[in-house]
């Protein structure tokens, strides 16, 4: 038996599965792509997490667009972070092109163009579906890891909560929270000081100084109404296609505390509103986070703590996520344990540092008899990636170098008008893109203040008139009647007594 046919029955045992799977292309030896050895991750498994990485240019988004097409023909919903805006392209099928017939051909796969069902969600002011979500459902503990409070400054979100839900103050966006921030250590100090204990000024000076970071990288457009139900992610087309949600985050580059914030917050929402699901036939939802070092760049330790724990935790409710970025060291090594796939495009050693890097990146995958890993790292081709997954049974399949198969829908953006055009189908559009600002905590403490102005206005004038009533009624006491002072004077007197000697 030759060497590509033991390599042949190696990647075949190796990747066989029972249940269904999704095929990512086929593996390669010597550089050359041995037809139909094909490389398959099940469906089982795919809440394990994983991770697409890669020097830029080398195909990391064209792999991310492949597992959400297959995913969605699956009928599993897909939630896309769109970074660079070239995912729109997943509504229209591909126009198809040779490269594509030949890469095909090589691997033993028929190429077949299809469009997937699109939902285009944004969280800034870019056109989509608005997500939103208020400050009474992040709840004092997150909300405080997200702005990177100290325990003593934590303490007062909790007092503010609690003070809120006890005076029925909705918490809804930023601005109701910097209300009553303002509250309690304004007018209505006494209140929460008599109630919840003493707030200090300076410690919410530093509340507000965050509040405002967060306010300057768009968060008044993110905390708000309508809140964005989790479960309109869970959704499948009249064909049974799993639609694939793509978040618009273009202009997200210069707010990394955002991209952190509403992450977090996604995935606590998700969390604590899925059901346990046990260990399933495939995963209820696939998340891809491109770009995922922004999640971390400027992140707290405590917010990569919480964030590190909710990746251990939401594979139990069925949640894949796969984190994409250009170098496996973007992402913590406690999450980085915790992602069973692995599909590693080509990294580039410009200097020592890379060489380094590559190093590392080598000791994620498995021994490979076939490959020298770090060699074979810096020589992959364009849509040629090192892959790892977990088979059934949840043990590493065999490395392998693979040819990756071509998205079956257009590899570039959507027109300006076919944009428009599919926001303006979407039911979720009407649905959550109406501006709502009920009343909350800022207008009922708005106006508790202006009454207790005017309620302090009252009792200064009561004051002043008492004031004044009590001098004046002193002035008349002492003035001396006018009647009086004349039959008392000296002038008088004289007079008087002079006319009476007279007459004597």
């Amino acid at each position: 038996m030759s060497r590509e046919e033991v390599f042949f029955n190696h990647i075949t045992e190796g990747y066989k599965t029972k249940g269904e799977f999704i095929t990512f292309g086929s593996a390669m030896l010597d550089g050359e792509t041995v037809k139909e050895a094909f490389v398959k991750v099940p469906l089982k498994t795919l809440n394990r997490h994983g991770l697409i990485a890669g020097a830029t240019g080398t195909g990391k988004t064209k792999s991310l667009q492949v597992m959400a097409e297959n995913l969605s023909e699956k009928g599993i919903p897909v939630l896309l972070m769109d970074i660079k805006g070239d995912l729109s392209g997943l509504a229209k099928a591909s126009p198809g092109h040779a490269k594509i017939d030949e890469r095909h051909a090589a691997i033993g796969l028929p190429f077949e163009a299809k469009k997937f069902p699109i939902e285009v969600l944004t969280i800034s002011d870019q056109k989509g579906v608005k997500l939103r979500a208020t400050i009474s459902e992040f709840g004092p503990v997150l909300l405080s890891r997200i702005l990177d409070l100290s325990e003593a400054q934590s303490g007062i979100v909790s007092i503010i909560f609690k003070y809120c839900d006890d005076n029925k103050l909705p918490l809804l966006d930023l601005k109701d929270f910097r209300k009553v921030l303002q509250f309690s250590t304004g007018k209505g100090k006494d209140e929460i000081q008599s109630e919840y204990g003493l707030i200090s000024k300076a410690s919410t000076g530093a509340i507000l100084r965050k509040i405002i970071e967060i306010e300057q990288q768009g968060g008044d457009l993110f905390f708000g109404e309508r809140s964005f139900d989790v479960k309109d992610l869970v959704r499948t087309d009249e064909n049974g296609n799993g639609i694939i949600s793509v978040l618009r985050l273009t202009d997200i580059q210069n707010k990394p505390k955002l991209f952190s914030t509403f992450m977090l917050q996604l995935l606590a929402e998700v969390y604590a509103t899925f059901p346990e699901q046990g260990d399933s036939g495939k995963p209820e939802l696939v998340i891809f986070i491109d770009e995922a070092h922004l999640i971390f760049r400027e992140a707290s330790k405590a917010l990569v703590s919480q964030i590190e724990s909710i990746v251990k935790l939401i594979r139990s409710k069925g949640i894949g996520l796969f984190f994409v970025t250009q170098n496996p060291k973007d992402v913590p090594e406690d999450v980085l344990a915790q992602l069973g796939l692995k599909v590693q495009h080509a990294l580039r050693a410009f200097t020592a540092k890379d060489r380094k890097a590559i190093k590392l990146a080598s000791e994620n995958y498995p021994d490979s008899e076939y490959y020298d890993v770090d060699e074979t790292l810096t020589q992959l081709g364009i849509g040629e990636a090192f892959i790892s997954v977990l088979n059934e049974k949840g043990r590493p399949t065999p490395l392998a170098a693979t040819m990756m198969r071509a998205p079956m829908s257009r590899m570039d953006i959507l027109t300006d008008k076919e944009l428009k055009q599919l926001i303006e189908n979407s039911r979720l559009f009407y649905k959550y893109n109406e501006d709502i600002d009920r009343e909350s905590a800022y207008e009922i403490l708005s106006d508790k203040i202006e009454k207790i102005n005017e309620r302090e206005e009252v009792e200064e004038k009561k004051k002043e008139i008492a004031k004044s009533s009590k001098s004046s009624s002193t002035r008349r006491s002492t003035r001396m009647n006018p009647i009086l002072k004349v039959v008392t004077s000296a002038t008088f007197i004289r007079g008087v007594l002079g006319i009476l000697k007279r007459v004597l």
